[in-house]
This record gives structure tokens, sequence and C-alpha cells, in this order.
């Protein structure tokens, strides 16, 4: 279940007035497009569900379509100077972007606390505004910082290169980490790796993972949905869903079915959604491995369709994570909510979620295994037993409760005051 440990939410609501709770984030899509603008956007719902009086500030360029108004967050102007990256390719650009932005959600609270509204705490999610907020910011304001951290910017493989810069990635790091009130992980793994880096005490990090959202992601029929999406119904179908496929090593599905499909010739592979460039380089691995018609590429398609695809299969796949002790894709939670199979990779942090003896593990990066997994995964007669696990290991991670941890975080941090 999750648990903002060790935060005590019976000795935290002490407080004479609601909490208010400043929500700041830097979405990669605001119509959705990528897993962190989802579980942003579905976090901040249900945050504004139980806490009506939660400002969220989100940047937007101009006119840019958005579904953050859905949820009641306010659009402050994008200072859009990352798009000088056109110019001269560097993520220095986009540092500089959301050191701006984390300038105005400050001008907004002070403004705000002006005319008698101030915030309680700050719930920050982007490492850039963490750092700004946690060492800046929220000192000048009296506002206390929680930061909800998804790695170590330093770690980042999209972090600034330049040599010089490193002492102010680390800097951010330092700051982010070591000055805000209160930290949450997604994984009791990083919250580890705090520890032994000298960063954070692992008493004064909350572990609250991803989730799912229960509207969406239930059980469903295998033979109905095969039915309704044109699928044979005599296919072992592997399923792959994701927004963009970037770095989530399909490739490695791709060669551990084309090692299968001599014993297992109806098997099909089905990759959903990725971006045009993207499908183009799986389809070149399909022809060099002789797949044919092995491989389904469906495109982006609307979530109920995406949903229907998982209930469609025999196993779902995660070939790969783009992170390792802050791994917890939503991919893993959704997976798991409409009750299939899961083959991925023995990563520690997914075990947190979907426990060795419910999951099919293969060693990372290793296609043999993943195929020898894979075949075992098929062949188990078990497998229903363990589907049945993996859909009750996941319930307890809604938005809901999810939304519920993180306001005991904020309520424990502002009763510290």
């Amino acid at each position: 279940m999750i648990r903002a440990t060790p935060i005590s939410s019976k000795e935290a609501r002490t407080a004479d007035r609601p909490l208010r709770l400043l929500y700041v984030a830097c979405p990669t899509s605001l119509t959705l497009q990528s897993a962190n603008a989802v579980q942003t956007w579905n976090t901040l719902r249900e945050l504004r569900r139980l806490a009506p009086s939660t400002l969220a500030l989100v940047p937007r360029w101009l006119s840019e379509p958005t579904r953050f108004g859905e949820v009641g967050a306010v659009h402050l102007p994008r200072p859009a100077v990352g798009k000088l990256s056109r110019l001269h390719r560097t993520t220095l650009w986009s540092y500089l972007e959301r050191s701006l932005f984390s300038a105005m959600t400050a001008g907004v609270i002070l403004v705000q606390g002006l005319r008698g509204r101030w915030v309680d705490v700050a719930y920050v999610r982007d490492t850039v505004a963490a750092a700004w907020w946690a060492a800046v910011w929220g000192k000048a304001l009296g506002v206390r910082v929680v930061y909800e951290a998804h790695d170590l910017e330093a770690r980042n493989p999209s972090r600034a290169k330049e040599a010089w810069a490193q002492g102010l990635v680390r800097r951010m790091d330092e700051a982010a980490l070591e000055e805000s009130a209160h930290i949450v992980s997604l994984t009791a793994d990083f919250r580890r790796l705090l520890e032994t880096e000298g960063l954070r005490v692992s008493t004064e990090v909350a572990v609250v993972p991803d989730a799912f959202d229960e509207t969406v992601f239930r059980p469903g029929g295998r033979a109905a949905a095969r039915e309704a999406l044109g699928l044979p119904a005599s296919a072992s179908l592997v399923v792959y869903a994701g927004l963009t496929f970037a770095y989530r090593r399909l490739e490695l599905l791709l060669q551990a079915v084309a090692v299968l499909r001599p014993s297992h010739p109806h098997l099909r592979a089905v990759l959903v959604g990725g971006r045009p460039a993207e499908i183009a380089a799986l389809r070149e691995e399909t022809r060099a491995l002789g797949l044919g018609e092995g491989v389904v590429f469906t495109g982006p398609r609307p979530q109920d369709e995406v949903v229907g695809y998982l209930q469609a299969a025999d196993v779902l796949a995660i070939p790969d994570t783009v992170t390792d002790v802050t791994a917890s894709p939503l991919k893993l939670f959704e997976y798991l909510a409409v009750g299939r199979a899961v083959v991925l990779p023995d990563i520690a942090a997914l075990q947190e979620i979907l426990p060795a003896e419910t999951g099919y593990y293969f060693h990372r990066g290793d296609a043999a295994d993943l195929a020898a997994v894979l075949d075992r995964a098929l062949r188990d007669p078990r497998r229903e037993e363990r589907e049945r696990g993996g859909r009750q290991a996941v319930l307890p991670y809604t938005y809901a409760a999810r939304a519920r941890a993180i306001l005991d975080v904020a309520e424990e941090v502002r009763a510290r005051g």
C-alpha cells in the first residue's frame, strides 16, 4: 500500500485551517503525450479533489494546446528560452528557462501572500525549480518545500554535458535534495541511494510510487478485445504499449521474438504507440530479423484502444526502463491493472511493486534471456494465478492513494513549522 513514510497523518492534521499547497510542475507535454505529463495530470486531478485550495502552476507557450486547465492548473507564460537550442544545442537553455519559470512562480506567491493568501508548502517536481525554491524562494517567502525527486540530475542522460557546467549540475542536486524540508521518492531503492551518497537520511524521504487510473485500466476479456481490434484469436500476443519508444530497448523485444518464432509460429508482437522516426527504425530492425508479419505497429492510439490492446495480450512486456534505482514506469502499473502477465527486467525498484514470484523477470539487456522468459510465460500453466497476483499487488497504487500520501507529507511538513 502507498505510504508516505515516516509521516503520521493523524499527528500532522493539527492546523486550524486546511492546508494550502503550491504544486509546481514543468510537464513535458501539456496534451499528455508523455508519461511524465500523464502522471502529473492525474496526480493533480486527485490533489485538487482532496485539497481544492491546491494552487498548481504550469508553464505554457502562448496559445499552446493544453489539458491542464481541466484539472485547475494556472498557466504562466513559458519563458521559451529552451527554443534557443535550435541555434546552439545545450541543456543549459532548459536550465535557464526553468529558472525563470521558478522565479515567476515565486512572484505569483508573493502577490498572493500580500493579499493574505500565503501557501503553506510548495511541492515541486522539477529539479531546477526545486533547487531555486529550496535554496532561495522558499526561504525568502517563508514557504517550506517538498521535492519529488525522480533521479539525480547528475545521472540524467539529457543533463548539460559541458565540463565547466558539472559543478552547476551537482549544486542543483545538492540544493534541491539537501535544502528541501522533505523529499518524495518514487522508489525505496532511490531513497537508499540518497542516503548512501550522503544527500539525505532515509527518515527524511517518503516513498510515493507511481500509480494507475482505476477508472481506465481494468481487466477485460481477451477474446472480446481481440475481436474488437481485429487481432487473430489464435495468436500468442506479446504486447508493448508506450507513448514513445525512446530508450526503452524495443530492439531487444524484437530479437527475442525472432528467437521464439520457430517454436511459436503463431507468435506476434504488437507495439502500441511510438513516434514516426522510432517506428521507422524498428520497422528496419523487423525486416533485418526476418519477422515479416510477426510484428504489428499500431502507432499512437486513443487511451480506450490502448486498454483494449493490453486486455488482448497473452503477455505484456517491458524490455527496459530509462532509469534503474528510480524505475517506476506507469506502464507497469497499467499492465498489472488489466490483469495480464508481465515480463520485465530484473531491476530491484520494479520488484518493490511486483514480487519476483509473481512477475516474469529476465536479465536486463539480455535478449536471449528475455526470449527464454517470454517462452516460460507463454507456456506457464500457472500464468492465470500469477496474473491475479499481479492485479492484487497493484490495487493499492491508485492516483487517489498517491495524492493522499503527498498531502500527508505536506501536512507533516507544515506541522513541523
